[in-house]
């Protein structure tokens, strides 16, 4: 055993920054095989992709660490940090001034696999048989009728979504919402192991390749040749949120004090923060690094440090992914090549069994890109995340009163939080979830609700306080219609006790 095999055995961050080092030589020849697998006139956008990619890939194999020194973190500086303030009333004509400087550009590139749907997950019903997308189109609809505007839609699409929302936003024809599409980069997933790329040419199956996150965006709005279109149309911010988040709305407050800043210059970047609770411990943060706003994500935290970047009391605030952003800062940024994102390497394993990597960023992440950033504090009602059934059951309950495709909580309930509600895995596909209600119980007056095992529920169910319904292994348990269930457990063998 040599001396520098040896340190590296003993050494295992060294290790692997070492092969990773050592790969790129392989994974160069690797995409230049993918390249020529193209016909000659279809290369070009192909190759630009495979190039960015590339650079991806040389980055992490340089970097020896990913998480971030610990103590350069510090909360951002008051200076950076702004209330949400919607007290001052516009009007009218003001408001079609400032949305005719808007871009609504929502990310639409993932699948509803999690939630057991086939297709984009934007086309998942989730109040009123309304889709994902459904409430958003209706939302600028209602933007562009009331103030006589014409604020776009965009939406970035992925490989795997581009087809079917192409076949979907057809029905769209006769409302009054320009809606374009673009799509994000396809990379190839990363063979663990060997660290060369998993497909072998450009037609492999579609899970030898992936979106590279949702930080693809800013590359790929200059790359499709929107940026400079609405530009030249005067537009002079994007909106950028997930689609899946039913709370992000366009709220002309956080615009015009972007369109006509009273003080200084106005931000190039605004990050919507919300307050964390024990329900957030694992997203993304707003922090100072090195003397400028950094989005800190876990991935990026020491092992040891990681109870700590869960604690509620020293990180108040996380990440919405609700981004207002200048577009000709987007330009700038691109076209200089300062356009910066940490890389978060994602581990796969495949349903063939293969373990993959892949390589990707996150669109807050690109605050520490832009000169003028800031975080803006808004109301926990701009951040209404659909990712699991136990969501989905929130928004389609009596919670929520829905109009003009956004969602307000119901004047009934007494108090402004929301119930934190965990369904075991029997509900965890959109299917099982539906067939396990006869009708969505009334959910005014709960705060806590756990299920798990076999459980169905009746018609006008109430729940109210803390319920834990528990069904054990090869037990069931029917909510009969009309109970009404306050501080209860019920257990496997239908107990009712008082919680």
């Amino acid at each position: 055993m040599t001396a520098k095999t040896a340190h590296c055995v003993a050494n295992g961050t060294d290790f692997m920054s070492l092969t990773r080092k050592d790969s790129y030589s392989g994974m160069r020849n690797g995409i230049t095989r993918l390249i020529k697998s193209m016909e000659s006139n279809k290369q070009d956008d192909f190759q630009k992709d495979m190039k960015r990619f590339e650079e991806l890939y040389s980055r992490f194999s340089q970097q020896t660490d990913l998480s971030l020194n610990w103590s350069k973190i510090n909360p951002p500086p008051t200076k950076n940090m702004e209330m949400y303030c919607d007290s001052e009333e516009i009007q009218l004509e003001e408001a079609r001034e400032i949305l005719n400087k808007l871009v609504v550009v929502k990310l639409n590139g993932g699948l509803g696999t999690s939630m057991g749907c086939k297709g984009p997950k934007s086309a998942i019903s989730v109040r009123s048989d309304n889709t994902f997308l459904d409430l958003t189109v209706q939302q600028i609809e209602h933007l562009n009728k009331k103030y006589d505007t014409d604020v776009p839609l965009v939406l970035m699409n992925s490989f795997n979504t581009d087809e079917d929302t192409q076949k979907i936003i057809g029905k769209y024809k006769q409302v009054k919402v320009k809606i374009f599409t673009f799509n994000q980069s396809r990379f190839p997933r990363i063979i663990k192991e060997s660290l060369l790329p998993l497909p072998k040419s450009k037609d492999d199956d579609p899970q030898s390749w992936y979106p590279p996150g949702h930080g693809d965006v800013y590359e790929c709005f200059y790359k499709c040749g929107f940026l400079q279109k609405f530009l030249n149309a005067g537009r002079k911010y994007m909106f950028l949120s997930n689609i899946d988040n039913l709370g992000a709305t366009v709220d002309l407050h956080i615009l015009k004090s972007l369109i006509k800043r009273q003080n200084g210059e106005a931000p190039e970047f605004v990050m919507e923060v919300t307050d964390k609770t024990r329900a957030d411990i694992k997203g993304g943060t707003l922090v100072e690094y090195n003397g400028k706003l950094r989005l800190l994500e876990i991935a990026q935290v020491a092992a040891e440090h990681v109870d700590e970047f869960k604690s509620v009391s020293k990180f108040k605030i996380f990440n919405t992914n609700n981004l207002w952003i200048s577009l000709e800062a987007i330009k700038k940024v691109v076209e200089e090549k300062t356009l910066y994102m940490e890389i978060i390497v994602n581990n796969k394993t495949l349903d063939n069994g293969i373990n993959v990597i892949q390589l990707e960023t996150a669109a807050g992440a690109a605050i520490a890109s832009f000169k003028r950033a800031i975080g803006i504090n808004v109301p926990r009602k701009r951040f209404r995340p659909v990712k699991t059934t136990s969501d989905l059951l929130l928004v389609m309950s009596n919670l929520y009163t829905m109009k003009t495709g956004a969602l307000e909580m119901s004047t009934k309930r007494s108090f402004p939080s929301v119930p934190l509600v965990k369904l075991g895995a029997t509900f965890q596909k959109v299917k099982e979830f539906l067939a396990r209600f006869a009708s969505i119980p009334d959910m005014l007056e709960l705060d806590h609700l756990t299920v798990s095992g076999d459980v169905t529920f009746g018609k006008g169910v109430v729940l109210k306080g803390t319920v834990i319904i528990i069904a054990n292994h090869g037990s069931r348990i029917d909510i009969q219609s009309g109970s009404v269930l306050e501080n209860k457990i019920v257990s496997g063998n239908m107990r009712i006790l008082d919680h």
